[in-house]
């Protein structure tokens, strides 16, 4: 009598676990068609191949790939290769204020500013039939705060100039990088395309 009770308990508790089993999972659609869409030597640079005499999709993947392979030998040009990186804005405004911080300063502002103001007052003075001295004296000082204003206004305008240049100068070499990757980028798929439509197929 006790050898049926195992045998019904044993049952019992294998049933509920051969339930919860996940099933066995076949292979998923959307993930073969990412795969052949990777795969794709003509899709990897955003171009489309159509064949002309019905190949099939393995004959056409065999010329893509040997297509690439001469466009990469005949063109010189790795598409697979990143774009140029471009700098920071911490970067940039590092070289900025470099370029601003080694600007031209000019000197001797406040020294000129001095000595016409000095001039100035003594001819004020003798006019005024003040003494020349006192009118000089007075000159200089407000001759100094005039030249030292003008010199600091011209010393800032030059950093602002020389920060401009940089920034402009940067904008030009990120355009031409840019432009000089693209051309490249264009001329490999020219011979890509050539390749493949010597191999009867429409290439867009």
């Amino acid at each position: 009598m006790v050898r049926p009770l195992l045998i019904v308990a044993t049952l019992c508790f294998a049933t509920p676990l051969l339930a919860q089993s996940p099933p066995a999972s076949g292979p998923s659609a959307p993930n073969t068609a990412k795969s052949d869409a990777a795969s794709s030597p003509a899709k990897s640079i955003g171009m489309f191949a159509y064949p002309k005499n019905q190949q099939s999709a393995d004959q056409q993947l065999k010329d893509e790939n040997e297509c690439f392979a001469s466009a990469k030998q005949q063109s010189g040009i790795d598409p697979q290769t990143a774009p140029p990186a471009a700098k920071t804005e911490e970067q940039k405004k590092a070289e900025q204020q470099a370029a601003a911080d080694n600007a031209k300063q000019a000197k001797g502002g406040r020294v000129k500013g001095a000595a016409k103001g000095a001039a100035g007052g003594a001819a004020i003075g003798a006019i005024a039939d003040d003494e020349a001295g006192k009118g000089a004296g007075a000159g200089a000082v407000a001759g100094t705060m005039v030249g030292g204003a003008k010199q600091r206004r011209a010393n800032k305008a030059s950093k602002q100039q020389a920060a401009q240049a940089t920034a402009q100068g940067q904008q030009q070499q990120e355009a031409q990088a840019k432009a000089t990757y693209q051309q490249g980028l264009d001329t490999f798929k020219r011979a890509f395309s050539a390749c493949m439509d010597a191999r009867k197929y429409s290439i867009q």
